[in-house]
Order: structure tokens, then C-alpha cells, then sequence
């Protein structure tokens, strides 16, 4: 184990590994940092890890992306497009999420987001050893991490991009309204009561055996997802109110969605060419409300992880986020 000392260590980390080979291949590696204990710890007695996946710097600008709700990292081809750019790509996954998943800690799950803040800050301190610049991506519910984190980290990153970012709750006014009342008495006195699921259609239509393009662990993504607790479900709606009342994020921020919702049981071409899992609405109606200066794209055509879009929206994104990252973040000094 590395020493816990420095940056990182000073900043979340107590520790990590050595770099390993990774299971995407040569050259990809992957670290593994040591978390403080956190509230799931007392239960099991296991620790939270995370883990830092990247291919060996070859650039002094660096990417730092944070995957969704059910996810984790199996995106080469972001990494590539980036590094054409001049850009490294690093991924984290989060405690409890594809390669940091540990057995005796339930998977995808949190009591609070602000818990993410120490693999965040601990990346990006290591990310600053090697590279004169680093941006934030996020996707999804890493999306909304991503967006609170920079809000309480001003001046810690040169730039924020949020792939489809979970600003708000899709749903009835029921749900939106009621349910989200409910949550916090429900998740005081049962914070393991699963409260939800995915609906697996999203993830069928992704991957190679049902018919698309991508290869991924259905260990870690599976079709049917992890079950959402009501912890987790407050915890999310506290962070939707957060930027429901305003962030400050003093960065320029990038916000890309596809052009249309789609219901999430629709057929295979729809579920893929359309967000079947967010309202891109709500996405645009809440973009502003991020910090002074926001740029919203909209990406026709695409998926609700624009990465895994079918060509051409897949190219467009890709597109999108060079070209912000490129006006926003100088290639030098």
C-alpha cells in the first residue's frame, strides 16, 4: 500500500495501492485507494475502497470521470477520443461500484453523496501530480455527485462536464412531491428498505448479448440494477434540492442530453436514440441553476449515457466535450 502521506492522503485516502494491470488490458491500470470507514463499515466491518483506472499519462491536461447509478467503467473509447484531443482520461469508480464492490457492503448504495467528496478529492489530488489541469465528467447520478462536489470545491478543478446529470426526479407530482416528503421519517427508521429498481430494457438494449454494441459485467451492471434504499433515496432528493435552491459552481459547465425522453419500456431502437431513463426537461430547466457559467448542448439522437449513443450521436458528444474542453482549458500553463 502506498504511504498516507501527501495530498491524497491529506484529502480522503488513507492509503493506496500499487497500480495493477486492469481487466480492459494492456495498457490500462487500475488502483485501488483505502476510504476512511464510513456508516456501512460498523455493519460488516469492511472498509470502503475506490478505485482509479487510467491508461499511463501521456499529457499534462487530465479528465476525471465519475459513472452513474448501476454503472462503472467500460468506456476505452472516450479515453481515445480524449486523447486525441490532448486530454488523459482517469475513471473512478466510487466505494461500492464495479471494481470497488467488496463483499459484506451492499452495492451502489450510500447514506449521504457528500461521502463521495473523499474519493473525489483524493483523485484529484493525484491527478494534480502529473497534469497542470484537470476536468471534472460526470454521468448521471455521478452527474449530480459531480455537481455538488465542484458547488463546495471552488477552484479545485478547471472545468465541469455533466453527461446527462440527475438534477431532479423523474415522475408524477406523487412521486416528486409526496414520496419525496416521505423519505426522510421512512429512511430514519428503515434506511434498508428497498424503496426501487432500473427497469431493464436501458441496459438490455446496451449490451452485445441482447442485441447492442457494448461489452460490460453484468456483476456490476446488471439489467435489472441494485435496489435502491430509502437512505439512498434521501439522499439523492437532498442533493436534488441542493441544486433546486442554486449551486455556485465558479467553473465553466458543460450540460449535454439527448433531444427527447423516452419511456422506459420502449422497443430496443427507441430506448437507444432516446434518455429513457432522465427527463431532458428537467435536465435544461435545472442547468442554469448550476453556477454562472453554464453551456447546455443537446445532443440529437442520443442515449441516456451519450458515451454509449449509436453513431452518429455517440461522435457528437464526443465532439461536444472536446471542443468545450478545448475553449475552456488552455493546452499550456
Amino acid at each position: 500500500m502506498g504511504d498516507a502521506t501527501g495530498d491524497a492522503a491529506r484529502t480522503g485516502a488513507t492509503g493506496w495501492d500499487d497500480e495493477q494491470p486492469d481487466l480492459l488490458g494492456e495498457p490500462w491500470v487500475a488502483r485501488t485507494l483505502h476510504l476512511p470507514p464510513d456508516a456501512e463499515t460498523a455493519r460488516e466491518g469492511v472498509d470502503p475502497v475506490a478505485t482509479l483506472v487510467h491508461r499511463p499519462a501521456r499529457h499534462r491536461r487530465a479528465v476525471l470521470y465519475v459513472h452513474g447509478f448501476v454503472d462503472y467503467f467500460f468506456h476505452p473509447h472516450v479515453a481515445d477520443a480524449l486523447d486525441a484531443a490532448g486530454w488523459d482520461l482517469y475513471a473512478l469508480e466510487l466505494r461500492d461500484y464495479g471494481r470497488s464492490i467488496r463483499p459484506g457492503r451492499p452495492a451502489n448504495h450510500t447514506r449521504e453523496l457528500a461521502t463521495y467528496a473523499q474519493e473525489i478529492d483524493a483523485a484529484v489530488a493525484l491527478l494534480r501530480e502529473d497534469h497542470d489541469h484537470v476536468a471534472l465528467l460526470g454521468h448521471s447520478t455521478g452527474g449530480l455527485v459531480a455537481a455538488l462536489w465542484a458547488d463546495a470545491r471552488p477552484g479545485v478543478v478547471d472545468a465541469v462536464v455533466l453527461n446527462s446529470p440527475w438534477l431532479d426526479l423523474r415522475g408524477s407530482w406523487f412521486e416528486r412531491h409526496v414520496v419525496t416528503h416521505a423519505l426522510g421519517p421512512l429512511a430514519a427508521v428503515a434506511p434498508d428498505l428497498v424503496v426501487g429498481r432500473v427497469q431493464p430494457h436501458y441496459g438490455r438494449a446496451l449490451h452485445a448479448t441482447s442485441g447492442g454494441e457494448w461489452e460490460f459485467d453484468l456483476a456490476w451492471k446488471p439489467h435489472e440494477g441494485f435496489p435502491a434504499r430509502a437512505s439512498f433515496a434521501r439522499a439523492i432528493r437532498q442533493g436534488h434540492a441542493r441544486v433546486g435552491r442554486g449551486l455556485d459552481i465558479t467553473e465553466p459547465v458543460l450540460v449535454l442530453t439527448s433531444d427527447a425522453t423516452g419511456p422506459d419500456d420502449r422497443e430496443h431502437d427507441a430506448v437507444l436514440t432516446t434518455d429513457s431513463v432522465l427527463d431532458v426537461d428537467q435536465i435544461a430547466a435545472r442547468a442554469p441553476l448550476l453556477g454562472p457559467d453554464v453551456t447546455l448542448v443537446v445532443v440529437p439522437g442520443g442515449a441516456h449515457d451519450l458515451a454509449l449513443s449509436p453513431s452518429p450521436a455517440r461522435e457528437r458528444y464526443l465532439a461536444e466535450v472536446v471542443r468545450f474542453l478545448d475553449e475552456h482549458v488552455p493546452a499550456r500553463g
